[in-house]
């Protein structure tokens, strides 16, 4: 088997780091691991395969001699070094929103538009977390009949902030227990006992930015250049795993038990749907692996055309690291 050598642009973080443990479980085929980050990263060590792999600094030069790299850095750390990537020959797929929007950057989620990864320039975008479970929850539907419309409302883990988010809402909730400080650096306000109805920018129509990628990343991802989507992103109060109250509007009325039947064969989704046991979607059962669980199915009670579900996934992983795996692995011929 051919193997390749892969750059994975802000190693240390987060993101970075469960992209190196998925690389390894995904048993992707690398020749040479190089581990790219801030200068004050430098020659620290990450583990790869029983090895232990150091850190070098992001700079013009680095990225030579790559075939793939991933990235998992901020949008300037990223605009500061597309280019270079290109250039030395390497495919960037990229993490950040930086290229979201570019109509010659692919934007892709493998188990719904993989045949756009051949379609890239040098760089392929990996969509937001919210996005991506979304969407992989709601794909088997639009199979049925074309999605129209979308309302949506996530309810995102305080680790989609990055490292220091969980870390601020454990500290708030021992302050709260002990009669302490409360601190808010991460977070607009206090997310401990709280949930929080922003993330990201207002934009002049009073939505946030972050709202607005359901809509404008879903468009281009399902193809479908009409789709129209409300949403209201929420932080709230727990570690990792999003969660999404999703209802969508299809353009022909569909039968509820072929909607539950094709999601739960649709590839990266579970069905997890039995009211009677109490069975549905949460983070504690969804957090640490690759599956969009998906339940609550149920009709809309405004429109016939309307179906809606509940659905919970891992945001660092499938909204992160594991879909632009998932991408590498598509890109050089493998399974995903």
């Amino acid at each position: 088997m051919k193997s390749y050598n892969v750059g994975i642009l802000g190693a240390t973080g987060a993101v970075g780091r469960e992209m190196l443990k998925v690389l390894e479980e995904r048993k992707f085929p690398v020749n040479e691991l190089r581990l790219l980050a801030s200068q004050r990263s430098v020659g620290k060590t990450l583990t790869f395969n029983g090895k232990e792999v150091k850190v070098v600094l992001a700079e013009k030069d680095a990225f030579k001699g790559l075939d793939i790299v991933l990235g998992a850095a901020s949008n300037p750390v990223a605009i500061e070094f597309k280019d270079d990537i290109v250039a030395s020959g390497a495919v960037f797929i990229d993490n950040s929103s930086a290229f979201r929007g570019d109509e010659d950057v692919p934007l892709v989620v493998p188990e719904i538009n993989p045949e756009d990864i051949f379609k890239n320039k040098g760089v392929i975008s990996n969509p937001n977390c919210s996005t991506i479970i979304t969407l992989v929850a709601v794909n088997a539907i639009n199979k049925l009949s074309k999605i129209e419309a979308m309302n949506a409302c996530t309810y995102q883990a305080t680790s989609g902030a990055g490292i220091n988010g969980p870390i601020e809402l454990r500290n708030q909730e021992k302050a709260l227990l002990e009669g302490g400080k409360i601190e808010s650096s991460v977070f607009q306000y206090q997310i401990a006992e709280n949930v929080i109805p922003q993330i990201g920018n207002f934009l002049d129509n009073g939505y946030t930015k972050e709202e607005m990628k359901m809509q404008n990343e879903g468009r281009k991802i399902m193809h479908l250049p009409e789709l129209k989507v409300t949403c209201t992103c929420v932080r709230v109060p727990v570690v990792r795993s999003h969660s999404i109250a999703v209802t969508v509007y299809t353009e022909n009325k569909l039968d509820l038990n072929d909607v539950k039947n094709a999601i739960a064969n649709e590839k990266g989704c579970r069905l997890y749907d039995d009211p009677e046991k109490l069975l549905y979607p949460m983070p504690l059962v969804t957090s640490d692996q690759d599956i969009v669980f998906v339940g609550r199915i149920r009709r809309d009670l405004v429109t016939d055309k309307g179906i809606t579900l509940w659905c919970s996934g891992d945001q660092v992983r499938k909204g992160a690291a594991t879909n632009a795996v998932q991408i590498a692995l598509k890109l050089v011929g493998l399974e995903c």
